[in-house]
This record gives structure tokens, C-alpha cells and sequence, in this order.
């Protein structure tokens, strides 16, 4: 079982950490993170460094893919054209393709959630419908066909563990569960906007919008607008 987690520069850590923890106790699992090139990505803290271990290239028939997402630079990859046809190519043969928070987007940007239903993390579920997909925005994981996406962040552990149950069934699950002691008990409930107090929402959604900032969007959100046009065109 080759699992293939997508590295791009600007990612979140958990996205793709919290899945990996979960998938690397399956006893046939060959994780490998994947990017254009094998090197060390830089995540969206600035501080915390991760290693691509292969290549697009090298990895060319996954049977999971797993896309992350950023709280910076999701544009930035949702305009990656060597991705976008990566994720395109391996999407056709993949057992399952998954997205984790924003990562939902990049699929979008890809054309592979064009008239699904999908989940992402609350501050981005409003652009789903800009590539054809169907926005849950109260699920914290969606399965259409064989996508899966999961919303914000830390749903990615839930993501994982609802793949491991699927393919390997509930005990496996369990195992899993017990051995990484993956029991939360949060001592807050604040974790999805129907849940926050309108203080709290007010925060965080200004801490988002300003971590989304990025003088790369201005080339990067043209291109996804002429290549979402381009892909509608050539379906009519």
C-alpha cells in the first residue's frame, strides 16, 4: 500500500503529520512525501522543516494521495501547474484520494471535485463551490466516490482513522488508536464555528484572513481563475 502525502512549501504540519502518525502503523504502509523534487519543505510556521522523500516522478501510480493544506500559500499550490497535473494523473488510478483542510482546494483547482460533495477547514468552504464542488460545511469528513476530504486541520487524524477502519477494518483502527493514545478530551470547546462564542469567531477569522495575505497571490489567484475557465470550456 504506497501512500502518497503531498509536501509544497507554505503547508500545514498537522495536515499532513496527523495522518502519517495514524498510516505508518499499517503493516504494509510505503509512506512517502512527496514534492516536484526530493528536499526539505518549509511549513507555514517558517520554523518547522519537512522532507519531500521522493519526487512527482518517482511516484507516478499512489494508491493513496493525500493533499495538505496551508494557512498561507494554498493559492500558491492551487496555481502549481506541475502539481495540479500530478494530482490529475495519479487521481485515475489512486484507491482513495484525500484532502486535509485547505488541501481540499487544491483538489478543486485540479478539477477532481467537480460535483462532489466535500468538507474543508470553515474559513475556505465558501470557494468550494467556485470548482464545482458541494460544500458540507458541517461535516468534519466527506466521502464522494473515492475522495475524501476532511475540514480544518486536526480533522485529518479522523480522516486517517476512517481510512484505516475502511481498508483494514474496525480492529486494526482501534490498535492504531490505542497505541499513538488517541483519546481527546479537549478542557475547551471552541473548535468549530457553530461551537465559538462570536468574540472568539470575530479573532480568529481576522488571524486567518491575515495570515492569508500574501504578495503571491497576485499572480497566483489569476491563474487560478484562467484555469478554472479553461477547464469549464473544455467539458462543454
Amino acid at each position: 500500500m504506497q501512500i502518497a502525502i503531498v509536501l509544497y512549501p507554505g503547508m500545514t504540519a498537522l495536515d499532513a503529520i496527523g495522518p502519517y502518525e495514524v498510516f505508518h502503523f499499517l503493516p504494509d504502509a510505503e509512506i512517502r512525501f512527496v514534492s516536484d523534487s526530493p528536499q526539505p519543505i518549509i511549513t507555514d510556521s517558517r520554523v518547522l522543516v519537512l522532507g519531500a522523500t521522493h519526487s512527482y516522478d518517482e511516484t507516478p501510480e499512489p494508491d493513496i494521495v493525500l493533499v495538505p493544506g496551508s494557512s498561507a500559500d494554498t493559492t500558491t499550490a492551487m496555481a502549481d501547474g506541475e502539481l495540479l497535473s500530478w494530482l490529475n494523473q495519479v487521481h485515475q488510478t489512486s484507491q482513495l484520494t484525500l484532502s486535509v483542510c485547505s488541501g481540499a482546494l487544491i483538489l478543486g483547482a485540479a478539477g477532481i471535485l467537480d460535483g462532489h460533495a466535500a468538507t474543508t477547514h470553515w474559513i475556505a468552504q465558501k470557494a468550494l463551490p467556485t470548482f464545482g464542488a458541494k460544500s458540507q460545511k458541517d461535516q468534519r469528513i466527506v466521502r464522494s466516490g473515492k475522495i475524501i476530504t476532511g475540514a480544518g486541520v486536526s480533522a485529518g487524524i479522523d480522516l486517517a482513522f476512517s481510512v484505516v477502519e475502511e481498508l483494514y477494518g474496525r480492529q486494526r483502527a482501534e490498535v492504531i488508536q490505542l497505541l499513538i493514545e488517541y483519546d481527546p478530551q479537549p478542557p475547551i470547546d471552541s473548535g468549530h464555528p457553530s461551537k465559538a462564542s462570536h468574540e472568539v469567531y470575530r479573532i480568529a477569522k481576522t488571524e486567518m484572513i491575515n495570515a492569508t495575505k500574501n504578495t503571491k497571490n497576485l499572480i497566483s489567484i489569476p491563474k487560478i481563475l484562467w484555469r478554472n475557465v479553461l477547464m469549464r470550456l473544455r467539458k462543454r
